[in-house]
């Protein structure tokens, strides 16, 4: 079991690096396929999540492709929410939560797929309290599902007030490092995470990170739209097959 969490995570790092995700959107559908139930598997998610998002948020930085500006108050909402979501986790039953994880992808592969995805180009302000809005209410559905919330924010980011693809990933990395962090504090408290095999994900997943977002620079964007396409797609496929055949 050992070695297939490395493996994981070494994965779903570099996928989290590449495409700004915290990774939960391709860790949790893995962990349910290899027989562990949805609610551990969120919880080793959200660990992974913290130590991937920090990290590649920093490398990013130093790259110069994450601007943090407002970034700051969509984080800071996502804090928020997410210090709430893992309370809204433990209300649902699993069958919901599998529910409302395969209509978040639907969504997300929905936006990216129908969005016009440019290489530059200026950016849209909104109200800080905009954001903070958005932030929360993204942090509160993320983490009671295990994800970082970079699945809803990129596409926004890209599809609704026209990011450039490769800055809205790194907002999108940037936001999980927010909502994640509230998530472990909160899930710590409730006591449901399998702390040993979240940090063997979660330092796993340290090595792919760095490789990531170094293959994401060398890429075009209309490339890395395709790439978050088949991305979006495979995981809506793993956790169709779990839920629709077992």
């Amino acid at each position: 079991m050992e070695i297939i969490l490395v493996l994981t995570g070494t994965l779903v790092g570099t996928l989290s690096g590449f495409f700004g995700i915290g990774g939960g959107m391709i860790l949790v559908p893995i962990l349910i396929s290899i027989g562990i139930d949805i609610k551990t598997a969120i919880g080793i998610s959200i660990v992974q999540m913290v130590f991937s998002s920090f990290y590649g948020s920093y490398l990013n930085y130093k790259k110069g492709s994450l601007v943090l500006g407002e970034g700051i108050w969509v984080g800071v909402g996502g804090f928020f929410g997410g210090s709430l979501g893992a309370y809204i986790s433990m209300q649902i039953s699993d069958k919901i939560l599998e529910y409302l994880f395969f209509a978040l992808l639907i969504f997300a592969l929905y936006r990216l797929f129908s969005s016009k995805i440019k290489d530059d180009g200026t950016v849209k302000t909104l109200n800080p309290m905009v954001l903070f809005i958005v932030g929360s209410i993204i942090g509160i559905f993320a983490i009671s599902l295990g994800v970082g919330g970079s699945i809803l924010l990129t596409p926004i980011l890209a599809g609704f007030l026209h990011y450039p693809i490769k800055k809205a990933v790194s907002a999108g990395l940037f936001f999980v490092a927010f909502s994640s962090v509230a998530g472990l504090i909160s899930h710590l408290s409730i006591g449901d995470i399998d702390l040993q095999k979240g940090l063997i994900v979660a330092f796993a997943s340290l090595i792919g990170v760095y490789f990531g977002i170094w293959l994401k620079e060398h890429v075009t964007s209309s490339k890395h739209k395709l790439y978050l396409l088949i991305m979006y797609s495979t995981a809506l496929l793993i956790l169709a097959k779990k839920m629709f055949l077992g």
